[in-house]
């Protein structure tokens, strides 16, 4: 998650009742992902759009790279052997391979009243409204402890350990999140893997031995899981979209009304793409 720095955690009253679009988006590149994703939070700060709950999938399977992390971490020419996709997200944390799941964002200005005050209290908030989601489609789904693990053990795959406030299942990760505030915008994005092989990023990582690369494999899978693992069959990305908006409208107090991208978001989102989100200066910029 990205947060700088430990903060106090409050429970404030529930925020009045709110309307908030819901865009859902067709399958897109990284770079496509994460231009929409911050051209929606630009706007939105700037009272040009809506506070917006969105829904995407990813075209090609995409590695992304947390904002501060080493590029050096994975193993490109194995990226690209695999079909796969290579981009910087614009909030922190460590690498996700974004496939076979469904991907959130939230965006809205800061003073928003779900989004307000530390960077704990909004993703506390959100992460409710995930929790609950998951719970009605039978998953005992919970908070990860308020307390993050970082240091030299920790390795560049964002599923191997759960950080404050994210999902877990049966004593796995299941949905890493990621918080950014900048330029009077609140986002955060969010992976729940649906079915397949959790530990695939570990092949594209640079790892020294095949030994090592075993070893860490072992290790995702023993703490991180998918929703398939959890219930014993396959859910469709529309079943758990469902879910998540019913989980949030109740957690936020929020209607979601469909909407898509206004010709202003398009035009931001289209520069972002070709000038800093496909622009390898920004993805290889640590």
């Amino acid at each position: 998650m990205d947060v700088e720095h430990s903060q106090t955690v409050f429970s404030p009253a529930p925020a009045p009742p709110a309307v908030w679009r819901l865009i859902i988006t067709p399958p897109a590149s990284g770079a496509r992902n994460m231009a929409v994703d911050e051209a929606i939070a630009t706007l939105s700060a700037q009272g040009h759009s809506p506070p917006t709950l969105r829904f995407y999938q990813w075209q090609p399977g995409t590695v992304s790279l947390g904002r501060h992390q080493s590029i050096a971490e994975v193993d490109r020419a194995a990226i690209r052997a695999r079909g796969y996709g290579l981009v910087r997200r614009p909030t922190g944390g460590r690498a996700i391979l974004h496939i076979d799941e469904l991907t959130y964002s939230i965006a809205g200005p800061q003073d928003e009243p779900r989004l307000s005050g530390a960077i704990l209290d909004s993703y506390m908030r959100l992460s409710e409204g995930l929790v609950l989601g998951l719970q009605r489609l039978g998953i005992a789904a919970v908070k990860a402890p308020g307390s993050s693990r970082t240091g030299p053990d920790v390795s560049a795959v964002c599923f191997e350990v759960p950080s404050a406030y994210e999902i877990c299942a049966g004593g796995k990760k299941l949905i890493g999140s990621a918080q950014s505030r900048r330029a009077g915008y609140v986002l955060q994005h969010g992976s729940l893997p649906l079915y397949g092989d959790i530990t695939r990023l570990v092949d594209v990582l640079a790892l020294p031995t095949p030994e090592e690369r075993a070893a860490l494999k072992r290790l995702v899978a023993s703490r991180a899981t998918t929703v398939a693992e959890q219930l014993g069959r396959r859910v469709t990305f529309w079943e758990a979209a469902t879910v998540l908006i019913d989980g949030l409208n109740s957690a936020l107090n929020v209607d979601f009304e469909e909407g898509e991208l206004s010709p202003e978001e398009e035009a931001l989102a289209a520069e972002l793409e070709a000038e800093k989100y496909a622009n390898p200066a920004w993805t290889e910029r640590v």
